[in-house]
């Protein structure tokens, strides 16, 4: 790799080993401050490359009391009206609407990471100069039609105007050029390694010629894409529905469809950076909505599902980084300079007022975990312990709000009957990875025709160019000669392990892999999709960031092993969201549904409980 990068760009990489020290990076990496929760002026995480997301410092004092570590629980040092845990979208929301309320009343945000906005996260580079910006997770307003009025109504409030995205996005740019998808198949289960470009964009004769799989299972591929077929003749839609809600997509086209397994090879992992799972574990009723339809039910099923209803356009360059920096100059406006949704794409956050701003009385208080939380004084007030490098300190609020993970609840808040502990502890966040990859220029893919490399069997799932959005001052590289952000996906697929139990799996390889490990597949794959158009690896990069969530999307509710739920409230989720004594529960997990629609929706529900009181 490049000799000109940093050894920033890896500190965060080297210190998985260190994680039972409880080490924080933010330290080595900031120095110190001579207020206690007062950052350094030189504070600036999005620029920090390396490991990311969950990073170390993050993640290993919530595991150490999961593992029945305890710590002290001294006189309050503080007395607040609300305290927030949480420091996502979700919690900034319900800081957002308690405020909105109440605009003089005392609130503390807590965060264990060393920046607020949850998973969505912004990744800074700087190439020759010049500045690009990335997502590291929550990517887009996913098809804000389908918002709650709730939702659409802060987002708006906010200074979210999503119909300027239909000009800042270039919905126009990629396709002129004549790129689309490669795919990259496997040696284990085709006959060879190969590059194939021009899915779903050539004739399917020629795709299916030039790829390495039997003479069979290329008639099949064609087949499942060009008959118009009702594999299901004599049903009606609705026995359809409910027949294919039941059979997997990997059965339907296996039983129904009567594909070769290669076919199924193709598309086994297809879906894995949206449902973190196999297509034997995707119901075919899911499918025709994501990623523009997958072959062999357009014949047989209406189309159903909310994506598609709106173009995938809604994003900042940053993501939904940008949505919370938005509700961040809300609630602490000296610390995120500007006043519009153009501005706040190139604000540089003021980090050293997060919770030091004399002019505020909101504060975020970063790299602090919550270890307990009990009712104090007849259940008249609620004392918190939280825990920040290294040392406790306990502060006491009228009311609270869990804006963190479901199943990190009941072990930091144990007056909770259990079953409303249970229904918490069912929502298994689902681990994945976003890789970013800063490179000088992306030629390869142009002259390869592509702006997205699917691969069907590797670690990362694909490989595709940045999204194209200008937005205010921040001006999208829309020619291969330009630098380039590459989004890489990677979530653990098990072949042998279903369920939730999958994901608890993928949670520990997740956590266990070092920097380095996802440095060598960033450079081999990318030299398996790239090279013959004389992209180099070694050469070509200038900077990773590998955004690691190991508790990543929320529950996913819609696959094939979720039993029948007589009604709304018998749903876990929904048990364990229940407002308990001066204490209310927000986050996407509380509606089993990883977007921010759920986030926001659910941030506002808690924080109007607590306002009930």
């Amino acid at each position: 790799m490049k000799d000109n990068i940093t050894r920033r760009d890896f500190l965060n990489g080297t210190q998985i080993a260190l994680g039972s020290s409880l080490i924080t990076p933010w330290q080595s990496v900031f120095g110190s401050s001579s207020q206690p929760f007062k950052h350094d002026s030189n504070y600036y995480p999005p620029k920090l490359t390396g490991l990311r997301g969950s990073h170390d410092g993050s993640w290993e004092v919530m595991h150490a009391r999961v593992l029945g570590k305890k710590w002290p629980q001294t006189e309050y040092e503080e007395k607040y009206d609300l305290v927030v845990v949480g420091a996502g979208i979700s919690g900034l929301s319900a800081a957002y609407t308690y405020k909105k309320n109440h605009p003089t009343a005392k609130i503390l945000i807590l965060d264990n990471h060393d920046d607020f906005g949850g998973h969505a996260k912004r990744n800074e580079f700087t190439v020759n100069g010049e500045m690009r910006i990335g997502y590291g997770g929550t990517e887009t307003i996913d098809t804000p039609s389908s918002y709650s009025d709730e939702a659409k109504q802060l987002i708006s409030e906010i200074g979210v105007d999503v119909g300027k995205f239909y000009e800042a996005f270039d919905q126009s740019l990629y396709s002129s050029m004549g790129l689309g998808k490669g795919i990259v198949f496997d040696n284990k289960s085709f006959d060879k390694q190969k590059l194939v470009t021009g899915y779903n964009k050539i004739p399917w004769k020629e795709f299916a010629d030039k790829t390495p799989m039997s003479e069979q299972a290329k008639l099949d591929l064609i087949r499942v894409w060009t008959d118009k077929k009702d594999y299901l003749p004599g049903l009606s839609d609705e026995e359809k529905y409910k027949l294919l809600k039941k059979v997997s997509y990997y059965d339907f086209l296996k039983d129904y469809v009567k594909v070769d397994q290669q076919v199924l090879e193709i598309f086994r992992r297809w879906g894995m950076s949206f449902w973190c799972v196999g297509i034997d574990e995707v119901p075919s009723t899911s499918i025709q909505s994501y990623d523009g339809g997958l072959p062999g039910l357009d014949y047989t099923l209406k189309r159903s599902g909310y994506r598609g209803d709106e173009p995938y356009i809604f994003h900042f360059p940053d993501g939904n980084a940008s949505v919370a920096r938005l509700l961040v100059r809300k609630l602490i406006p000296n610390a995120v300079p500007g006043s519009t949704m153009e501005d706040v794409v190139l604000a540089k956050v003021n980090y050293d007022l997060l919770d030091g701003d004399a002019n505020s009385n909101t504060n975020i208080r970063l790299n602090s975990t919550v270890v307990n939380v009990a009712h104090k004084n007849n259940s008249s007030v609620i004392d918190l312990t939280y825990v920040r490098q290294h040392q406790s300190h306990t502060i006491r609020a009228d009311k609270c709000i869990f804006a963190c993970y479901n199943s990190a609840i009941p072990y930091i808040f144990n007056e909770l009957p259990e079953n409303q502990m249970e229904g918490l502890r069912y929502n298994v966040k689902v681990p994945l990875t976003y890789t970013k990859v800063m490179i000088p220029n992306w030629q390869a893919f142009a002259d390869l025709g592509m702006d997205f490399v699917y691969y069907t069997n590797d670690f990362f799932k694909q490989v595709e160019l940045d999204y194209p959005v200008s937005l205010g001052q921040y001006k999208f590289n829309s020619s291969p000669n330009d630098p380039m952000i590459l989004h890489m996906c990677h979530s653990h697929h098990s072949v042998d392990i279903k369920g939730p139990d999958q994901w608890r799996e993928g949670r520990r390889k997740l956590l266990s892999t070092p920097f380095s490990v996802f440095e060598g597949h960033v450079k081999n794959q990318l030299d398996q999709a790239l090279s013959s158009a004389g992209f180099d690896a070694d050469r070509d990069i200038n900077a990773i960031t590998v955004n690691r969530w190991p508790h990543g999307y929320s529950y996913s509710s819609d696959l094939i092993w979720e039993p029948e739920w007589p009604n709304e409230e018998s749903k876990p989720w929904v048990i364990g969201r229940q407002q308990f004594g001066r204490v209310a529960i927000a986050n996407s997990d509380a509606g089993a549904s990883a977007d921010t629609n759920a986030a926001i929706t659910h941030g506002i529900r808690a924080a109007k409980e607590v306002l009930s009181l």
